[in-house]
Parts: C-alpha cells; sequence; structure tokens
C-alpha cells in the first residue's frame, strides 16, 4: 500500500469516526485499520474533544516512552476495554485540530513504517517520530576530538554491558547529567580516555565524579586512545556506535542519549574516518587511597568555605594505586548487570 493509499484509509477511518455521537469523556471511538502487527490490528481513534488518534497495539508490560508529549503531539500507554476483550495500546494523539493535516501525513508514515516491521510496531514508530523530531532541531556544532575520545571510551564500555543485556544502555547515565558514566544501584563506573603519547593523568569534573554511591563501589575505568587513519587497525567511532543500536532493545532510547552528549545522525558523515586502538586499559577502584577530591575530603581537611566549578588532574602513572585484575574488571561489569535488575 503507498502513501496515497494510507492517507485515503485513515482520513476515511477518522471522518466516519467523526460522524459517530460522543458516548462520554474519556472515551474513545475506535476502529480497526487493516494493518496487523504481532500484537494485533492498529486502530484509528476519535477523543470526545474530537481529536484525533492512531494506536498500535502493545504488550502489558511494554514500556513506552513519554517525550513526545507537548501541546500538540502526545503519547501515552493506554487500555482499550469492550464487553469481549481487553488490549494494551501505544496512543498516538493530535491534541489540536487545525494541525491535522500535518499529523495525517505523520501518520501516513507510521502505518507504512509498521507494514514493514509488523514484528516490532512500537520500535517503528519511534523511528518516524525521531525523523520527524530531526526536521526541527537546531544545528549545533559536530563534537571535538577530546569529544570523541571521551564518547568512544564510554562506548566502549556500554557495547560490553550489552552484550549481557540488551537493556544495559539504562545504565549509562552520563547524558542525563549523572556524576558517573554508569551507574546502578550500589555499582558505579566512571570512564576516563588520554592520548596514545599522554601520561595517565585523567582529568575529573567536579566534587562527586569520583565519590562512590552511599554503601557502594565507584571504579575508573581508563583507556590509552591511538588515533589511527587506516580501516585496516582500530575501531571505528561510528563501528562502535552501530554495534550498540543494533544490541540495545531500544534504538530510538539510545539515540535520544547520543543526541544528549553532542552526537546527531546528520553528522555520522564527519565522524567515518574516526578510529582508534586501545593501547592500554586499566580499572581502578576507587577507595580511600585513591587520589581524588571530594566535599568529604575537604571538609576532613577544615576546607569550610563552599566550593564550585572543581576540575583537577590525577596521576596514575606510578605503581600505586595498582589496576584491579582483568577478573576482576569483568566481574564489575557483571555487578553493574545485577544491580540494574
Amino acid at each position: 500500500m503507498n502513501d496515497e493509499a494510507f492517507r485515503k484509509l485513515i482520513e476515511e477511518h477518522w471522518v466516519a469516526l467523526e460522524s459517530e455521537q460522543t458516548t462520554g469523556e474519556h472515551r474513545l471511538r475506535v476502529s480497526q485499520l487493516p494493518v496487523m502487527t504481532a500484537q494485533g490490528s492498529l486502530v484509528a481513534g476519535i477523543d470526545h474533544e474530537g481529536c484525533r488518534h492512531v494506536l498500535m497495539p502493545v504488550h502489558t508490560h511494554r514500556r513506552i516512552r513519554t517525550n513526545p508529549d507537548g501541546p500538540v503531539l502526545q503519547l501515552r500507554k493506554r487500555p482499550l476495554e469492550d464487553d469481549e476483550s481487553y488490549q494494551t495500546y501505544a496512543d498516538l494523539a493530535c491534541l489540536r485540530k487545525d494541525l491535522n493535516d500535518l499529523f495525517t501525513n505523520l501518520c501516513i508514515d507510521v502505518l507504512s513504517a509498521v507494514a514493514v516491521r509488523p514484528e516490532n510496531p512500537v520500535k517503528a514508530l519511534y523511528g518516524v517520530l525521531d525523523r520527524w523530531k530531526a526536521l526541527f532541531q537546531p544545528q549545533s556544532a559536530p563534537l571535538g576530538p577530546e569529544q570523541i575520545a571521551g564518547l568512544f571510551g564510554e562506548l566502549v564500555v556500554l557495547n560490553r554491558l550489552l552484550g549481557r543485556d540488551s537493556s544495559a544502555h539504562r545504565i549509562w547515565r552520563g547524558p542525563e547529567g549523572h556524576p558517573h558514566d554508569f551507574a546502578a544501584g550500589k555499582a558505579a563506573v566512571e570512564v576516563k580516555t588520554s592520548s596514545a603519547n599522554g601520561p595517565r593523568r585523567p582529568r575529573i569534573h567536579g566534587l562527586d565524579q569520583l565519590d562512590g554511591p552511599a554503601g557502594g563501589a565507584l571504579h575508573l575505568v581508563w583507556f590509552r586512545l591511538e588515533a589511527v587513519d587506516t580501516s585496516d587497525s582500530g575501531v571505528g567511532f561510528l563501528e562502535l556506535l552501530d554495534q550498540a543500536l543494533h544490541s540495545c532493545d531500544d534504538e530510538s532510547a539510545f539515540l535520544e542519549m547520543m543526541a544528549a552528549v553532542g552526537y546527531r545522525p546528520v553528522d555520522a558523515e564527519k565522524y567515518r574516518n574516526v578510529r582508534f586502538v586501545i593501547a592500554e586499559e586499566r580499572w581502578y577502584r576507587v577507595g580511600p587511597d585513591f587520589p581524588r577530591l571530594t566535599t568529604q575530603t575537604l571538609l576532613s581537611a577544615g576546607v569550610q568555605i563552599p566550593v564550585l566549578d572543581v576540575e583537577y588532574t590525577i596521576d596514575l602513572s606510578h605503581d600505586a594505586p595498582a589496576p584491579v585484575s582483568t577478573d576482576e574488571a569483568v566481574q564489575i561489569l557483571d555487578q553493574l548487570i545485577q544491580e540494574s535488575m
């Protein structure tokens, strides 16, 4: 079915529903669309205020993102029930009738995408919403060399976690402004990178970055990265990103995290030749003997004045503190996954 056929189909259903009498507040008048998914058919709807909806059936326990919510476009999870059935839906609605023409175009894209991917309609929906949202995103500068290197290190750790659990992108907390790059329960990991020729001297941002979770453990992983300009060696930045996209169970959520740290798919070609070799990797337990500044250490030293925007460098070039073993590093990743469940 082409776009014009989908347009005619959805418009006919909405017009027919609009002609029916309103049955009550908070109720939808609905009719099934001939677009099938693994959970059932999509549904067209009209609410008591005359606003248009498209609903797709989802499993009861499926989480639905709510970030499109605003004065015009709303996405939420809602049940529909009659005398014979009960089904949960992802409900996409336009709350302004003067924008029905734009909403129709959006829904045509949704119907087309779901028809191609009926086994995962919510993922298809998210993809359409993200493409439309990209039309209105402001221009921003591409990532700088230090940002790319830091993000590369985080993606290395993220992919190892996703290899254990396809939902592990939810453990990646750095994009939301959390003090630690990865955190779950009483476990946290901070990721640092340095250039190939530089010393082991990561830059620490803030007094809470090396302050571990209460009653838990914080670890710092440091990568020495060597930039290479040939596809015969190293790992590409975009390769790591694609691996994470393929491994995670919510591509849209992951892309939102990437957007939060400054990556936009439209800039992908600018990073096509960005490749690194991991020349060295060390994992440390951030304990009492680890070099750091925290609010507690300042208070213990008698520094009572308010201190803001603290940045400092630690030196890990010496024998102490000693890194943990490779086996312990694996256990750290396993603990993060366990704490997230």
